[in-house]
């Protein structure tokens, strides 16, 4: 029998028959844990049960792994399913993907699944887990795949297997009597799968659209450990606790209005102080790196959207066009192709660059309706926006700088966690999804690789995530409590320029095409402030919060004293306001704190004699007693400094 040479990382290299598994592997190296769910076969996830016919490397990984992790949640998807189609025999499964932590399966289901079903498909699951069947696979044909799940009345898998490339190859796995077409790969038993929760349903489109049918979303966790899986849920309570679109509502920030749109959200005056303070600070940083401001209009000829490529790569991500005088206009989905406009509108020599536009411009884009959720996915935004336009040689030195420039936001708003994801493009969508020019598409992800490099700016690459006009970084950030958000962009654009004829005088008085940096270092408001409301959980540092000061007359003969401090305050910029309901000062008290307001003044008799006033944060016990000077004076410091601390 041939002999195939397995070298293990983390033990040795060793001769073995060739046919044999990696679990076979796993179980007779003593030096692998014994608790492995996958593994990587020359850097590709695998099966353990995957036979093995040539020399290889191969890396073990349990479910601590983020590989690992990200299997287990996949298998306990199938878990599901399988229970879902023992409980309720006539439902018909659909897709089932992990996300961060989590995943979820879609069902086509009669009637919504109820709290109490939930409950009996999380028992079935750990009677199927106790029962420890082996998941195994197999490859069929495209023909006998078709026949399989038509003979299982699966439809949604005959039309998956349809819409496939016809170089797909088809994989189905089986635990049990229970099948599903699976790219995989998959723990090896369900006995592997142990600590788990159902989560939540909800109602859901088929392939997010919602002209088809409604499916039943079920969502749910797993992880290798009890300890793990409890201390997630406690997260997950957390979470609740501190969601924008509760605390939105709560402290009066934003709505939607069925009459407006969905996607679309109003926001209210407390609202818009936080955009204002944003869009101040954005100001502030862009005016000290020599942006210059400019504004365009909300719609635009198609032919500059044909120009720019949008209408052939993004189309789909764009609202229909209106008929003006004949031709079709747009509404922006993007800044880049005015500011292109704009760049092109004057001839510019090598002098003028790097050339660095900014603009607040709000965008609208088709999210499906089944996408919309809160501030995170929404049709209508505000966009950190800008675009450098520079030479070759100055490209790396713009484009660290905006990195840095993510680095001096992450500690304003105390981000302690990061994540610079560099999108590099697919090789097999150049044409389709991508430029078609391989060889700058080489270059150009190897100049932005080296320049983070260069910048020791620690980053992960995924193909297949890059622009259409060239790679990019996108940044993830995590909260407080260890919520994952997608923030900001930094993309390079080494095709359109060109396109839309940009060029530049060069020393030796030749005409060049410039490099252009799309970036968007907080992304659109949107998305940050409902971020910034879960990372804060409402409870914002002074200079961000909608309500600075409430000023709390113990009576209401005090009210005098207490509009004329508050007067005082407006003045240096606070935005102070009088409670004068004839209410009690505790209760009063208590709706500041529900209100999350930073700082209450109490102001009674000793206060008005003494012009003074009494100072009350939250989560401090210790009250103070200041003059008026004293206390607007340490505030405006605060605030000037954009503290992050309360």
């Amino acid at each position: 029998m041939k002999n195939i040479s397995i070298n293990i990382i983390g033990a040795s290299t060793g001769s073995y028959p060739a046919g044999i598994t990696p679990l076979e592997i796993s179980e007779s190296v003593k030096e692998i844990p014994k608790n492995v769910v996958i593994c990587k076969v020359d850097d590709v996830l695998t099966d353990l049960n995957e036979p093995l016919d040539k020399d290889a490397t191969i890396q073990f990984l349990d479910a601590k792994s983020k590989d690992g992790h990200s299997v287990l949640l996949h298998s306990t998807a199938h878990l599901m399913a399988q229970a879902v189609k023992r409980l309720f025999p006539k439902t018909k499964v659909t897709i089932g993907p992990y996300l961060d932590n989590k995943f979820y399966y879609d069902f086509d289901v009669e009637t919504p699944f109820s709290e109490e079903d939930l409950s009996s498909i999380e028992k079935e699951m750990h009677k199927i887990s106790k029962e420890n069947l082996e998941i195994i696979h197999e490859v069929k044909s495209r023909k006998d795949a078709i026949s399989l799940f038509k003979k299982m009345k699966e439809s949604y898998k005959v039309e998956i297997i349809n819409d496939l490339e016809k170089s797909e190859v088809l994989k189905v796995y089986s635990q049990g009597e229970f099948t599903d077409l699976c790219r995989g790969p998959h723990v090896p038993s369900t006995g592997t799968i142990k600590h788990f929760k159902l989560l939540s349903s909800s109602a859901a489109y088929w392939r997010g659209d919602e002209n088809n049918q409604t499916l039943q979303r079920v969502y749910g966790t797993s992880f290798p450990s009890e300890k793990d899986l409890k201390k997630y849920l406690t997260m997950l309570e957390e979470q609740k606790k501190r969601d924008h679109r509760k605390i939105g509502k709560e402290l009066d920030l934003y709505f939607h209005d069925e009459e407006v749109g969905p996607g679309l959200p109003l926001w209210t005056p407390n609202g818009a102080v936080i955009i204002d303070e944003l869009e101040a600070l954005a100001k502030e940083k862009e005016d000290a790196s020599g942006y210059k401001r400019v504004r365009t209009p909300h719609l635009t000829k198609g032919a500059l959207y044909e120009k720019s490529g949008h209408l052939e790569h993004y189309t789909t991500s764009m609202y229909p066009a209106m008929d003006v005088d004949g031709l079709d206009y747009y509404i922006k989905p993007m800044n880049c192709p005015h500011h292109h406009k704009i760049y092109a509108n004057r001839p510019k020599s090598y002098r003028d660059l790097p050339y660095r536009l900014s603009e607040y411009g709000t965008c609208y884009r088709y999210e499906k309706s089944g996408e919309l959720f809160g501030l995170m996915r929404v049709r209508s935004m505000q966009m950190n926006d800008a675009h450098i336009y520079c030479t070759e040689d100055q490209f790396k030195e713009e484009f660290i700088g905006v990195c840095k420039l993510y680095m001096e936001y992450f500690k304003i708003f105390g981000i302690e966690k990061y994540e610079m994801r560099l999108g590099l493009h697919d090789p097999k969508g150049l044409g389709k999804k991508y430029i078609n020019n391989p060889k700058l598409w080489k270059k150009t992800e190897e100049d932005v690789r080296n320049a983070l490099k260069d910048a020791g700016l620690k980053f992960v690459e995924s193909v297949g995530d890059a622009a259409f006009y060239g790679p990019k970084i996108d940044v993830q950030v995590w909260s407080a409590i260890g919520k994952e958000f997608s923030l900001a962009t930094n993309q390079v654009d080494f095709a359109v320029p060109e396109r839309f004829n940009l060029t530049y005088t060069d020393g030796d008085g030749s005409s060049k095409t410039p490099l252009c940096i799309h970036r968007a270092p907080l992304g659109t408001h949107e998305r940050f402030i409902g971020f910034l409301i879960e990372h804060f959980g409402g409870d914002f540092p002074l200079w961000l919060a909608p309500k600075q000061v409430s000023i709390l007359p113990v009576s209401d003969k005090y009210n005098a004293y207490a509009d004329q401090v508050c007067s005082e305050l407006k003045k240096q910029g606070v935005r102070a306001e009088v409670d004068n309901r004839s209410e009690k000062i505790g209760a009063k008290i208590r709706d500041a704190e529900l209100q999350k307001i930073n700082i209450m003044l109490i102001v009674g008799e000793k206060e008005v004699d003494g012009k003074v006033v009494t100072v009350r944060r939250r989560f401090v016990k210790e009250q103070e007693t200041l003059s008026l000077d004293k206390f607007s004076n340490g505030i405006r410091k605060e605030i000037n400094e954009r503290s992050v601390t309360n």
